[in-house]
């Protein structure tokens, strides 16, 4: 059954809408720290064969991790669209945003550079894929003989 029309139930209510996810840049700021803390609590793990005098074994080996914006935005509860509007806005939160991409990306560059992380698929990701563009330009002359 439908609700009366005219009816204002909806003022009955104690509050419209869900909360904020994050009340202040602060609380984002720790939320993003609570991530980056969890990354290096959380490597991911590698399986080696190891010899050493003749025996050889299975070791598990921690790897980095490295921070994503997907990753982070997964453990935030959020949506992409949502960390961008933020970026985008001129407000608080836009602050804390643009120092976690700077610090997202900074470990990713580092984590390359000292092989780490696999530096083809960090330097596509930073945009730093080297691009070559080779031009080449050539001159062909035809002649043709008709005399019988």
């Amino acid at each position: 059954m439908a609700a009366p029309t005219g009816n204002q139930f909806w003022k009955a209510r104690t509050k419209h809408g869900r909360d904020k996810l994050f009340s202040s840049p602060e609380l984002l700021w720790e939320a993003c720290c609570e991530y980056f803390q969890w990354c290096e609590d959380n490597p991911l793990m590698e399986e080696k064969l190891v010899s050493f005098q003749g025996h050889s074994k299975r070791e598990k080996v921690a790897r980095m991790r490295a921070m994503t914006q997907a990753g982070l935005t997964v453990f935030l509860d959020i949506t992409d669209e949502t960390w961008r509007a933020w970026r985008e806005k001129k407000d608080d939160f836009s602050g804390v945003v643009k120092q976690v991409d700077s610090i997202i990306r900074e470990q990713k560059f580092a984590g390359a550079a000292a092989d780490l992380l696999n530096a083809n698929i960090i330097a596509r990701d930073l945009g730093l894929a080297d691009k070559k563009e080779v031009k080449q330009e050539t001159t062909a002359r035809v002649s043709v003989d008709m005399s019988p």
